[in-house]
């Protein structure tokens, strides 16, 4: 007899590129059945993953695209936080609309999404959140600050969710990944400040450099794709997973043991500060 087992559903966001691309397919080649997320899809089926149209910016796309996937599937099980972006420049270079409109993405975008699953997880008694944060959360990077204050919220946002969700029989986990080679690089913002006639120029310049080559020599975003799918083979799942190269995840092992100076002149040196 064949298996008759009802596939779990996963909504992934920002599935076009990098982490959600990777992740999305490959729950879907291993039973899971995924809908992934863009602002330019078209309900098109693409390696198994069913591509809804979302903005999660805006509460009517959101609603609309979530009202889609329940008609579909009449479950979300699993909702992947994944859609954001970065931008860099000094924090004097960069103006409040540039900085909100960070946290509109990494940080809104997944309240607003969180908003409109969380009510149907609770009427199924289950589900579980996973929310994309960064290393860069735990680790403040210099002239990348206010993405490390969107992630670092996001942190915040996941534990508090944490609590207040688990007697309703939905966990709630992060991943705080490194540098993977994904589209971040090409699609990171510079603040519209941080060119010529910025005090910071140089020094900004000499830090994206750093995280560019970083990011084009970090890891395999398909092995962020298998510790996902390993993740959601678990019965009970952890709070936090921190994932990349070696050097970024034995740094912040060592935060609670160093002397705070001592982390600060560490990572100026690394982004050349």
């Amino acid at each position: 007899m064949g298996n008759s087992k009802v596939p779990r559903v996963v909504l992934v966001t920002g599935a076009s590129s990098g982490f959600g691309k990777a992740c999305s397919r490959l729950l879907a080649a291993n039973g899971f059945r995924v809908f992934g997320t863009s602002r330019k899809a078209d309900f098109s089926e693409i390696c198994g993953v069913v591509m809804v149209p979302m903005d999660v910016n805006n509460d009517e796309s959101v609603q609309t695209a979530i009202g889609y996937v329940q008609r579909e599937a009449g479950a979300i099980d699993v909702l992947v936080n994944n859609a954001g972006y970065g931008i860099s420049g000094a924090i004097e270079d960069t103006t409040v609309e540039e900085a909100k409109a960070l946290f509109e993405t990494n940080f809104f975008g997944v309240h607003r999404v969180c908003n409109a699953v969380v009510p149907l997880m609770r009427l199924q008694g289950q589900g579980h959140i996973i929310n994309i944060g960064s290393i860069g959360g735990v680790v403040s990077i210099p002239f990348q600050a206010f993405y490390s204050a969107s992630k670092s919220a996001l942190a915040s946002l996941s534990d508090g969710m944490s609590m207040e969700l688990r007697p309703y029989g939905i966990q709630v986990t992060r991943i705080e990944p490194g540098d993977y080679r994904t589209g971040f690089t090409d699609n990171r913002i510079m603040v519209e400040k941080s060119g010529v006639g910025s005090v910071y120029q140089e020094r900004c310049q000499r830090a994206v450099s750093v995280m560019e080559h970083d990011e084009q020599n970090g890891a395999d975003p398909e092995q962020l794709a298998v510790k996902l799918l390993k993740i959601l083979q678990l019965k009970q799942a952890g709070l936090v997973y921190r994932e990349g190269m070696l050097v970024q995840t034995m740094l912040v092992k060592l935060l609670p043991l160093l002397p705070r100076r001592w982390i600060e002149k560490l990572i100026m040196m690394t982004y050349k500060v």
